[in-house]
């Protein structure tokens, strides 16, 4: 018996360490069921609480948001608070962890102004990696696992590995070649421009929130 529990001690310890390596390499919070308003279908939408045909449209019809404060204002003339909250369970855009404001982070269901201010107290953050080793000294692993699909720490254009592009929602290998091929990047305006000829302005806007020069 004691072989045993010595084992699964082993093999708990071997997964959290793969765990937090993987969490190294990626720089957008890995989902845990939250919806991606700019990327859902009509049909994901619909089966989210709250959300009606007139209002899936709205959304479909004005994304890319390219904040939460956007989406909170169009939804806001529809829904009450409480509704806002309990959708926002279930659907959220990232949040950047370095220029969030205030009030974008409280919109995260659960994060009241204590979690806040240990949210704003490790800025900048450089990974995502930081946040988990910060933000773990006052949560659990569940309630740490929740909170990081709401966030993103921007990418580095020239020096991001694929795996961190990768982790920009709704990004395939075919747009992770097309990253690479224009490096090294000397402005954003290039990135806009090179990546404009793959996608249209409105998505080249969408991904720009996940990346940067600095």
């Amino acid at each position: 018996m004691c072989a045993v529990k010595s084992f699964s001690r082993i093999l708990g310890a071997a997964i959290l360490l793969v765990s937090v390596g993987t969490m190294a390499n990626a720089q957008v919070g890995r989902s845990q069921g939250l919806v991606e308003p700019n990327l859902a279908g009509e049909k994901e939408l619909l089966a989210l609480p709250h959300l009606n045909a007139s209002l899936v449209k709205g959304i479909m019809d004005r994304r890319p948001f390219l904040s939460m404060t956007e989406l909170n204002t169009f939804l806001g003339q529809s829904l009450s608070q409480q509704q806002r909250a309990e959708l926002y369970a279930r659907m959220f855009i990232h949040l950047n962890l370095n220029s969030a404001s205030k009030e974008e982070i409280l919109l995260i269901p659960g994060v009241g102004n204590r979690m806040l201010h240990e949210f704003e107290e490790y800025r900048p953050y450089t990974t995502l990696a930081q946040f988990h080793r910060e933000i773990d000294k006052y949560v659990d692993d569940k309630e740490l696992a929740r909170l990081e699909q709401y966030v993103f720490v921007p990418i580095n254009l020239n020096t991001a590995s694929d795996e961190e592009i990768l982790s920009i929602p709704g990004l395939g290998k075919r747009m992770l070649n097309e990253f690479k091929e224009y490096r090294p990047y000397k402005a954003m305006e290039q990135f806009r421009r090179e990546i404009g000829k793959y996608v249209d302005k409105k998505e080249v806007a969408r991904l720009e929130r996940y990346v940067t020069l600095n």
